[in-house]
């Protein structure tokens, strides 16, 4: 075999291997964008779902038969069962605060100086404003089940024990990690309240 013929053999040896270590380094690196895009979504859920303590602003509607109301509420949540809510509009309910403890619920009306106390409320288990309630719900379940859409990771989840608002589903921003909506259903599929969180702040 003649130096001309070895040195076209070895060149061919060396440009197979350039190839394959050019395709084995795009696969390898395809694998990791995509493990580690799921692996972020998948973190930012178990902050959600880990939540210590938050506060939140959040603009509400209500829907009806008839008509649509809004509100604008203010809510703070302490693990493991501190939650309070303060109705900041409209004007003629403003400075009505809920505070929900484990076993107590206190309606307060700060313009009127009026308290009220429920002791085990059987209502209080299901705030569906409540993020926490949410999250509580969404562990009850048992399924960390969730999609992904343009720049959202989309968690859905069931109370069957209340079918005006059964459906609920939560929006995250994948570039925060912070819901920007939720939107409730009854079992008839139509949307009974629309959530936006206007500002959250995780502590």
């Amino acid at each position: 075999m003649n130096k001309n013929k070895i040195l076209k053999n070895i060149i061919m040896v060396i440009s197979i291997i350039a190839i394959f270590f050019a395709i084995f380094s795009y696969i390898t690196k395809s694998k990791k964008i995509k493990i580690g895009n799921t692996s972020s979504s998948q973190e930012m859920i178990e902050n959600i779902l880990n939540i210590s303590s938050y506060e939140s602003m959040i603009e509400v509607e209500v829907h009806s038969n008839k008509n649509v109301n809004k509100y604008i509420i203010k809510q703070t949540y302490i693990a493991p069962n501190i939650s309070e809510q303060e109705i900041l509009e409209p004007e003629n309910i403003q400075g009505v605060k809920m505070t929900k403890t484990e076993n107590e619920l206190k309606i307060e009306n700060t313009k009127l100086n009026l308290t009220k106390i429920y002791t085990n409320y059987p209502y209080m288990t299901d705030n569906c404003l409540d993020l926490s309630t949410f999250i509580e719900l969404y562990k009850q379940n048992g399924k960390i089940e969730y999609e992904e859409k343009d720049d959202e990771i989309i968690l859905k989840t069931e109370n069957k024990k209340n079918i005006y608002t059964q459906n609920r589903t939560l929006y995250i921003d994948k570039k925060t990690g912070k819901p920007t909506k939720m939107e409730i259903k009854g079992n008839s599929k139509n949307t009974l309240i629309y959530i936006l969180y206007k500002e959250v702040k995780f502590q």
